[in-house]
């Protein structure tokens, strides 16, 4: 393909992708096919000779988009949401057109430095105090991660570093195998699964400790764990406090366990993936008090800022215990500047990386920091109107306290007519919700994901879910 029918294509893709999101109300949410549906669809093999690109967008509706679940339509609430604007869809075009894989600053030096300012771009307007930011003139700085799951994990690696180099200064006589098999992490029992998988891979213990009565990991707990486990011989290196779990969006007391940590001397992560959107707006930065105390902070643009993914930003105040966890240093990735700027390939798991730093910058600016602010004020309120609307009727209860753009609500009654009243909503295909379940109590969640939402969005939905509702209880009768 030259440039000529580039324009032609890239321009008929544009037109076709504004048409898909402006008119994406009309799309049932969930597809109704079965696994397997799109092998019949296309050709057993690969065209021998070129295809015109006229072809490919024929195809488009056919075998791509009768299999899509539609992310981004109102009436999609799983999940949580996955962010999407125009300003990053054409930042993303950018990032594939230089290609660059900036994994050290040579290799492409405005990829790096790009991504260190808009890191400390986004720091400063979630209110991250200097200690994390670049701009401090200290060793700190920001990095954007692919997903959530990797800076957990990044994270749980640079706090085993530490702690073995630390250890190993009072027991010279013991070795990593001594040391590791002692090793424990702590977590709150509703951290998502990821915090328990970064364990996994890290191969050392994460425990999982009781929340209170409002699903938050207290310090007196924390605390009492920690003194147990070192009683009977462990070595407490790594806390993770989560800000907006997925289950229930809980809210962990940071402050309390700031405190423990500092008190222990222990790596504190703070896992916002979701809610740490909403701290660009300061009346919710409450939430987030205690932050000074972490030693890494981390939450994703790309889920509820905006920014498509993957664009997940993490904080360190000590990158040096990541780098030198990470540093493979061969000849061929060496340069004249090293030292000087940042080599984001010791700051993240894979070596190669995307120019994901045009997709803040792109939508910082396009946006502005005043218009972020009111697409997070919006989907509370919105939220906040689906719990008015569910309160109202006497025959649901809401499950937990909303905070953000998230609402878990249920049936009045036993587990199985609330499994019975998802299967019924999901199954009529309307809108998507997804379950979850605490202390053995069964709940739906209502997550406020798309850009697009509206008021009469939520009424719509709600009215979908009284209906249902309705069957279901009317089958009871019987």
């Amino acid at each position: 393909m030259e440039a000529g029918d580039f324009k032609d294509f890239a321009k008929a893709m544009t037109e076709y992708i504004a048409e898909y999101l402006e008119n994406i109300r009309d799309r049932q949410v969930v597809p109704s096919v079965k696994p397997g549906y799109l092998r019949p669809l296309v050709p057993e093999q690969a065209p021998q000779q070129a295809e015109h690109w006229t072809a490919v967008m024929q195809d488009i509706e056919r075998v791509v988009m009768s299999g899509v679940t539609h992310w981004h339509s109102p009436r999609f609430h799983a999940y949580f949401p996955t962010a999407n604007s125009y300003p990053a869809i054409v930042a993303d075009m950018l990032s594939g057109a230089i290609a660059c894989i900036g994994f050290t600053w040579i290799a492409s030096p405005a990829c790096t430095e790009l991504e260190v300012v808009m890191l400390d771009w986004l720091g400063q307007m979630l209110g991250l105090p200097e200690s994390f930011l670049a701009r401090s003139g200290g060793e700190a700085g920001g990095v954007i991660q692919g997903t959530a799951s990797e800076a957990t994990l990044v994270a749980l690696l640079g706090a085993k570093a530490k702690t073995l180099f630390e250890v190993k200064a009072k027991h010279p006589e013991w070795a990593d195998k001594d040391i590791i098999p002692k090793l424990v992490g702590y977590c709150n029992s509703q951290a998502h699964s990821s915090v328990e998988r970064a364990g996994l891979l890290g191969g050392v213990l994460l425990r999982k400790v009781n929340p209170d009565s409002s699903r938050r990991l207290r310090g007196d707990t924390l605390r009492e764990t920690i003194e147990e486990d070192v009683k009977n011989g462990l070595i407490p290196f790594y806390v993770v406090a989560t800000l907006g779990t997925t289950s229930s969006c809980a809210f962990d007391a940071l402050e309390e366990i700031g405190d423990v940590c500092r008190e222990k001397d222990i790596w504190l992560h703070v896992d916002a993936a979701y809610a740490g959107s909403a701290f660009i707006c300061p009346e919710y930065r409450y939430l987030m008090k205690g932050i000074e105390k972490a030693d890494s902070f981390n939450f994703n643009p790309h889920k509820w800022m905006l920014v498509n993914f993957d664009c997940s930003a993490m904080w360190l105040k000590q990158p040096r215990w990541i780098v030198d966890a990470f540093n493979v240093d061969p000849l061929y990735l060496k340069h004249d500047q090293q030292g000087s700027a940042p080599d984001y390939r010791h700051w993240q798991i894979p070596l190669g990386r995307r120019f994901r730093a045009l997709k803040l910058w792109f939508v910082l600016r396009l946006y502005g920091v005043e218009n972020l602010q009111k697409h997070i004020r919006k989907h509370i309120a919105l939220a906040h109107l689906y719990e008015k609307l569910c309160s109202a009727d006497e025959r649901f209860e809401i499950y937990e306290e909303v905070t953000m753009g998230l609402v878990c609500f249920r049936l009045k009654g036993n587990n199985e007519i609330n499994e019975e009243l998802l299967r019924n909503i999901n199954g009529r295909g309307k809108i998507h919700l997804v379950p979850s379940k605490i202390d053995d109590v069964y709940f739906l969640r209502l997550a406020i994901c798309s850009r697009f939402s509206e008021e009469s969005d939520i009424h719509i939905s709600w009215e979908e879910i009284r209906e249902c509702a309705d069957e279901v209880l009317k089958n009871h009768k019987k």
